[in-house]
């Protein structure tokens, strides 16, 4: 049986959907859950798992350690998944003397905020960072006599909302940050397991297709992985991706410049 790492995220419903159908078991993988980025990534690198779901940021992160990790199957764009909330508007942020600043820092949560700050030429601000996993930044009081920024992803947004934390930024918005969502695994995988692969592959096409298709049956199969939202946020979550399982010509120029090379992805 091979492992996938994953974690909480609107772009692995094709997995959860797998996962919860049989179908994903069938086919020779299961799924081991966690509750970050970060953690799925340390669970493939110390060996754990035998594939891992990462946006780009985790991808590095772990090549550093594992020379011989490649992307394999393309998921997902994110177009607004990945956001920034606030408890103030930009121009108080641009008055406020201390900003507190909740994120996953050894996560794309990091490059999403940079490029935030950039943008609304916010440099020269006091940030303070507080280092949590999404899950445990669910605690995060609305304090007003705080000014907080939040950097999470859907479906975690849908309760800080609650809250009263309103989307100051995200990727709909950032064009400069490409964030893309793939399956890694190590190449002697991709080399023994090809095959299986490929049908991994072929399920994960028919998933998304079937969500396309029909999401409210999709949604009965899933929901319990994207923290039980409701159906008008799982379609709300579903607008601010883009499946990118039939890549165009121009995305794969730019997910080669980021080294993701064309002959270890399955298309």
């Amino acid at each position: 049986m091979i492992t996938i790492a994953t974690n909480s995220w609107i772009g692995y419903a094709p997995l959860f959907y797998a996962q919860e159908t049989g179908e994903l078991e069938k086919e020779g993988f299961r799924l081991l859950t966690n509750v970050s980025l970060a953690e799925a990534a340390e669970i493939f690198n110390v060996g754990k798992a035998d594939m891992v779901t990462t946006t780009q940021h985790e991808y590095y992160m772990l090549k550093e350690m594992i020379k011989d990790i490649v992307p394999v199957i393309l998921l997902d764009r994110s177009n607004g998944g990945d956001m920034i909330l606030a408890n103030k508007s930009l121009q108080e942020l641009k008055k406020a003397k201390k900003i507190y600043v909740y994120l996953e820092v050894d996560s794309i949560n990091s490059e999403l905020f940079s490029e935030f700050v950039k943008k609304r030429d916010l440099s020269k601000k006091e940030f303070i960072y507080i280092n949590e996993d999404q899950q445990k930044i669910l605690d995060v009081k609305n304090n007003p006599n705080k000014t907080i920024l939040i950097v999470t992803y859907t479906p975690y947004d849908v309760e800080l909302r609650k809250k009263g934390f309103e989307v100051i930024a995200s990727t709909k918005d950032i064009h400069d940050l490409v964030i893309i969502d793939a399956l890694c695994a190590r190449t002697k995988l991709l080399a023994t397991h090809k095959e299986k692969l490929q049908r991994l592959k072929k399920l994960i096409d028919t998933k998304i297709e079937a969500i396309k298709k029909d999401p409210k049956q999709s949604y009965r199969h899933v929901k319990k992985y994207l923290g039980n939202i409701s159906y008008k946020e799982y379609e709300d979550a579903l607008d601010s991706i883009e499946w990118i399982n039939k890549p165009s010509k121009e995305l794969l120029q730019i997910i080669e410049k980021m080294g993701y090379k064309k002959e270890t992805l399955l298309l």
